[in-house]
């Protein structure tokens, strides 16, 4: 009888264990690539990098291969999969968009390095990290005119960016990361608020980006601020 009910036990026990729903993990910290982005503003880091961003839930583009990132792909591409609104209203810390049949949330964040790595970005929110569209915003306070500011970045993998609505520099094909990869033409910065737009598409691997205003010497210009307003 004793050997009865402890086999009874074991498989109550079984049973039991079976019956429990797993538990969910949780998603993956934005820890150590970002922090929630405070109010107010920011200075660029000692570098010039930028570093404050509003970055949107990544949309999907299933591409198996970078190889096909051509400029005529990345522009049509982008023009297709560009946010609503974008050029009328900068959005917000929270705010949700509807694209494509996808409710999407835009982030604000300070990355902790120069560049801004956007497949942890994705995978800290369960969102998928191949085979997407990333759009970034962010708006640079410049304490004068700067005539001869020119805009440097870098992006895994191909990548365009406007700054006050006008494009500033596009980076196509099958690219790795690298510092000041393409350097646009002197653009200028208004004295006061500029807004910054990128969109970065990439198939498998990894993607981030690092962007970063220059002088004519290829200086980086640091007494800027960031502000997502």
């Amino acid at each position: 009888m004793i050997r009865t009910s402890a086999f009874l036990a074991a498989v109550g026990a079984v049973l039991c264990a079976s019956a429990t729903p797993a538990i969910s993990q949780p998603a993956p910290s934005l820890a150590p690539y970002f922090v929630p982005a405070t109010t107010g503003s920011t200075s660029v880091d000692e570098d010039g990098f930028i570093r404050r961003w509003l970055l949107l839930e990544p949309i999907t583009k299933p591409n198996r291969t970078n190889q096909l990132f051509t400029s005529d792909y990345v522009r049509k591409a982008f023009a297709e999969d560009r946010p609503a609104g974008l050029d009328r209203k900068l959005p917000s810390e929270g705010q949700t968009v509807s694209h494509k049949g996808a409710a999407l949330t835009w982030h604000a964040l300070d990355a902790t390095q120069w560049d801004a790595k956007l497949f942890y970005f994705a995978a800290a929110y369960g969102k998928p990290t191949y085979g997407v569209i990333f759009w970034a915003t962010t708006v640079i306070d410049a304490p004068r005119d700067m005539p001869q500011a020119h805009l440097a970045v870098g992006s895994n993998s191909a990548s365009m960016w406007w700054l006050n609505g006008k494009e500033a520099a596009a980076l196509f094909g099958d690219r790795r990361m690298v510092m000041d990869d393409v350097v646009s033409p002197a653009l200028g910065l208004k004295k006061g608020r500029n807004v910054l737009h990128g969109a970065v598409i990439n198939g498998p691997g990894l993607s981030d980006f690092a962007v970063r205003f220059v002088d004519d010497k290829g200086q980086p210009i640091r007494d800027l601020k960031v502000t997502l307003r």
